[in-house]
């Protein structure tokens, strides 16, 4: 900041922040005669509480939200954001006031190359977000879609073992962090695109690992530009020029895709009849009722290959290293697996997933402990709402901590401990009925791949114990395993888990 020119600049841009922020205080003051916003800490001027926010924003959430009930309050720079904790007051904000609160507050980083435009995530409800929503819908996570793909998760799944096996005939520990995503991220290819985008072990596969944790790592990084979009010119951090890197290698990846395959059904000769999304979604492309565009299309590409390749591989992750770290449960799952199998002779399929309870048990107490997003994404209040007493003023950030939830003693029994058995005994789901257990969001903006990822993870981790017995490897026992992980927009297990497969 040595340059004077850069100073003035700072200078005026805390002056228009100061402003905003009186300005916003008139605001809600004038429109909170009756209602007042929910407890929280008193904001200083212009930063609000952002001395009250740690390096882990997560965990400093959940202690402010502790102290100020389960309905709290914060100003972040000129951003006003209201916290929930419950149970309760979940189920009347998203189902309630599911349409007041069903726009996004998208983050500054989400409008590298113009992401925020087109994301089926980022957009507010609008018939360009109906479209896309329809499209994921009918094209992608339909029973009778879901169907027709079977056979390519489970040709990934036999690519998946095979690794697993070849690993197991030389007593080397398997990457099950590098498994796991490698597996996702080729039958998410498979299914979109008809290739294969990975190798095991290969220098391919972690580019791939790098752009999708680079998009996921950048997305959740704290952002000086979202305190103070007044900043957001500047990109003062590099985040948002940093996306636009990752976003461009993928974008470019898929056009090109999309552009080979165009120029297959545009030439003479006879092209392959594919059948896959990406052929569906030339057909919509090339349909003016569905009123969507080349780049809907694309930037549909880049929702669904990094969301849905990142949770996934790391809840799968997760269940195996809670799995591996208890033996007895360990144990349970797999002899439920050989007595519906061994005594029905029949060979391990996804249709078959719904016969295994306790198995769908393990997947519901993975996302308990560990949610692939442990604040949802962020929700925006469309107009002045009245909360549980309390104002909830337009354009407010709404955050939904469902990590805390997960883990709130009042809520389930003993909940830092491990206990599948907890789910036996209960209708509760992740479908977003029960606001106790919503790792996947609820409302019209729940997760649309919702229905892969609950066939996917109970397939994946059902193939894994159902042909090998696993042991942490160098010596180590099973309960000294490091469980810590890296909190930010996702949750990565700060260890990636090795473990050595022994086959069954």
């Amino acid at each position: 900041m040595e340059n004077p020119i850069q100073v003035l600049i700072l200078i005026g841009v805390l002056f228009a922040s100061f402003l905003i922020y009186l300005t916003s205080i008139k605001r809600v003051s004038n429109k909170s005669i009756k209602l007042k916003l929910p407890p929280g800490p008193r904001p200083y001027p212009i930063i609000g509480n952002i001395l009250e926010i740690s390096s882990i924003p997560l965990l400093s959430i959940t202690t402010l939200s502790k102290c100020y009930g389960p309905i709290m309050s914060l100003k972040l720079g000129t951003r006003t954001v209201i916290v929930i904790s419950s149970p309760e007051i979940a189920k009347e904000a998203f189902h309630k006031h599911d349409i007041d609160f069903s726009s996004r507050a998208f983050p500054d980083s989400a409008r590298a190359l113009d992401h925020h435009k087109f994301s089926i995530g980022w957009l507010p409800i609008s018939p360009q977000w109906r479209a896309l929503r329809r499209v994921c819908v009918i094209k992608l996570f339909s029973t009778i879609r879901l169907g027709s793909t079977q056979f390519l998760r489970q040709s990934k799944v036999q690519d998946l073992i095979n690794h697993v096996y070849e690993c197991s005939i030389k007593g080397e520990a398997v990457d099950l962090a590098e498994a796991a995503f490698t597996t996702v991220l080729n039958t998410i290819s498979n299914m979109l695109f008809s290739m294969d985008f990975g190798c095991y072990g290969s220098d391919k596969t972690n580019e791939y690992k790098k752009l999708v944790i680079g998009v996921t790592d950048e997305s959740g990084r704290a952002n000086v530009s979202d305190l103070f979009p007044v900043l957001s010119f500047l990109d003062p951090q590099g985040i948002r020029a940093r996306l636009i890197g990752y976003y461009k290698k993928l974008y470019e990846l898929f056009d090109d895709i999309l552009e080979e395959r165009l120029s297959c059904r545009d030439s003479n000769s006879e092209s392959k009849d594919y059948n896959d999304v990406l052929d569906s979604f030339l057909d919509i492309i090339q349909d003016e009722s569905w009123q969507l565009s080349r780049a809907d299309v694309l930037h549909l590409f880049l929702d669904l290959f990094v969301a849905g390749i990142d949770t996934t591989s790391s809840t799968l992750e997760w269940a195996m290293a809670e799995l591996i770290r208890s033996p007895k449960n360990m144990a349970k799952a797999r002899i439920e697996l050989q007595q519906v199998l061994g005594t029905s002779n029949e060979k391990l399929e996804e249709s078959l997933v719904s016969k295994f309870p306790f198995i769908q048990a393990v997947i519901k107490e993975t996302l308990r402990l560990h949610p692939p997003a442990p604040l949802l994404v962020p929700h925006k209040a469309n107009c002045d709402v009245e909360l549980c007493g309390f104002l909830v003023p337009k354009n407010a950030q709404i955050l939904a901590n469902v990590w805390a939830m997960g883990r709130d003693p009042s809520i389930w029994d003993d909940p830092n401990s491990f206990l599948p058995e907890r789910f036996l005994k209960s209708e509760i789901d992740f479908k977003g009925t029960n606001f106790e257990f919503i790792p996947f969001g609820a409302g019209r903006r729940i997760c649309p791949g919702l229905p892969l990822a609950s066939r996917l993870l109970g397939f994946l981790l059902a193939s894994l114990i159902y042909h090998f017995h696993w042991k942490v490897p160098d010596g180590l026992m099973p309960e000294d395993m490091d469980m810590s992980q890296n909190y930010g927009l996702t949750l990565h297990k700060a260890q990636p888990l090795r473990a050595i497969p022994i086959k069954v």
